[in-house]
């Protein structure tokens, strides 16, 4: 296991808080559909948040697909953080986490065009184009990864621009860095790929937790584009002088588990082996910590995935679709004209007691963006359901197939790991939807406790903090000020 205490040290002594026994730092969370930058203030007894700034996020569509707009996230990054540090000057440190698998190609420092969104349909040719060079049972002896056509590795496989390796004709790019290390790049210059992040391409060996060379030159890949490895707390480097005098402070930027769900299961407070988490957001991921990989048949048969956490632990989860059914749905009924009231319409749909539909949250053709109340009728009604009418229906049938795939997922890693899970906390924007947990408790059969809503910000904040201490606390005691500082919503099954 990786000593949290060893990468902190490792490039420099960092000063003491400017407030005795406090720290402060800016938090960078940016999630598939919005971003924030936040203020945490973390003491004895004190792990506090304060929103800076909320942005909008997500793809945009070029002409050759999908992309997301890098040059106007950076931005609003920099906004948020000069914001954050007039409203707080004694911060002392960024750190940054956002969705994973995303990446930019740059050559000599520049950004070669805006990345690829995940969603983008290019991502289909590359898995044919990588399996075709190694099984995926292979592929999952040596990564550990669940099959999701957007992971890093189909990227590549479908990127023209790595594909002129192949062929001999002399590489575009000579750098790759995931989005979060795009950002920490921009703001210091910094070359890194954080290891939580990095275990979501495929292309980390899910053993040693290095890059997997082999499997880079079996898929034409130059080992040379691959940046070195980071743990979460290794300080990254300064400001670049031009960002400081923007931002108003020179201050370093510190890996944190730049993954989301990897900062946001830092701060799910899992009092025992026993408790499994629910990230939720955009994605639900379901999920234990082990120490080891189960790279077993039956793993990969179920399409249990192996990402890393913070301090080396192993998150054993399978990746669910979430409250992006119920975004898209929200989003295509208002360009339809007016203006939803989601707590109302979640109200209402908790007041049903009619039969409604469930369907298949994960099917296929419900990952794109598009006209998703009309892609979930077309699977319900390839099931023989008939489609709800009206809409407080049509939003518990979402809600309830979002918490059939939960509780489906808590009951199959019960069955592979052999432990009965007494507990689940589902943390991230979902433990708001009081009907989504609720209708999880009830499926599963075991009690949710909900919160903090805020963990991946939490987790955030809790890494700097220990590397600004230069602290050897653990995850357990990160966990344990989450839990002596936030109260959990309960709900018993029923």
């Amino acid at each position: 296991m990786t000593n949290p205490a060893a990468a902190r040290r490792e490039r420099g002594r960092l000063p003491p808080a400017s407030t005795p026994g406090v720290r402060t730092v800016a938090a960078v969370d940016l999630g598939a559909t919005s971003g924030r930058v936040m203020i945490g203030r973390i003491g004895p007894d004190r792990l506090e948040l304060e929103l800076v700034t909320r942005f909008p996020n997500g793809a945009v569509e070029r002409a050759d697909g999908w992309h997301w707009d890098i040059d106007a996230l950076f931005g609003h990054v920099i906004d948020g953080l000069a914001e954050a540090v007039r409203r707080a000057p004694e911060i002392e440190s960024i750190g940054i986490d956002s969705w994973a698998v995303d990446y930019g190609l740059l050559r000599d420092g520049v950004l070669l065009g805006e990345p690829f969104h995940y969603r983008d349909a290019r991502t289909a040719r590359g898995v044919e184009a990588v399996h075709d060079l190694i099984p995926f049972p292979e592929l999952y002896a040596r990564n550990g990864l669940q099959f999701l056509p957007f992971t890093t590795l189909y990227q590549f496989g479908a990127d023209e621009r790595l594909a002129e390796t192949r062929t001999g004709t002399g590489p575009e790019a000579d750098m790759v860095l995931l989005i979060p290390d795009l950002l920490a790049h921009r703001l210091t210059g910094a070359v890194f790929v954080e290891r939580t992040n990095a275990s979501t391409t495929g292309l980390l060996d899910v053993r040693t937790r290095e890059w997997d060379e082999e499997l880079a030159r079996l898929l034409g890949i130059r080992l040379s584009v691959l940046p070195p490895l980071v743990d979460p707390g290794t300080v990254l480097g300064r400001l670049l002088p031009d960002l400081a005098e923007r931002i108003g402070a020179d201050l370093p930027v510190i890996a944190v588990g730049s993954h989301d769900t990897a900062s946001a299961v830092v701060a799910a407070p899992l009092a025992s082996p026993a408790a499994a988490y629910i990230s939720c957001g955009t994605w639900g991921l379901v999920g234990v910590e082990i120490d080891a990989p189960m790279l077993t048949d039956p793993a990969r048969e179920a399409n249990m995935t192996h990402e890393l956490g913070v301090d080396g632990r192993i998150r054993f989860l399978h990746n669910v679709t979430g409250l992006w059914l119920l975004s898209e749905t929200v989003r295509a009924w208002e360009e339809d004209g007016g203006t939803i009231d989601l707590p109302a319409l979640l109200a209402d749909a908790a007041a049903i007691t009619g039969p409604f539909p469930v369907f298949d949250a994960s099917a296929p053709s419900l990952g794109a963006p598009g006209d998703m109340p009309a892609r979930i009728a077309a699977v319900l009604r390839a099931q023989g359901a008939e489609p709800p009418v009206d809409r407080a229906t049509f939003v518990r049938s979402i809600v309830e197939s979002i918490a059939a795939a939960f509780a489906h997922t808590l009951a199959t890693i019960e069955s592979l790991t052999g432990r009965a899970i007494d507990t689940v906390h589902l943390v991230g924007g979902g433990a708001l939807n009081a009907l989504l947990c609720q209708a999880t408790a009830d499926r599963s059969g075991i009690p949710l406790l909900a919160g903090p809503v805020e963990a991946t910000a939490l987790g955030n904040v809790l890494v700097q903090a220990r590397a600004l201490d230069e602290s050897d606390a653990t995850l357990e005691d990160l966990r344990a000020l989450v839990s002596a500082t936030s109260a959990p919503v309960r709900f018993d099954p029923r």
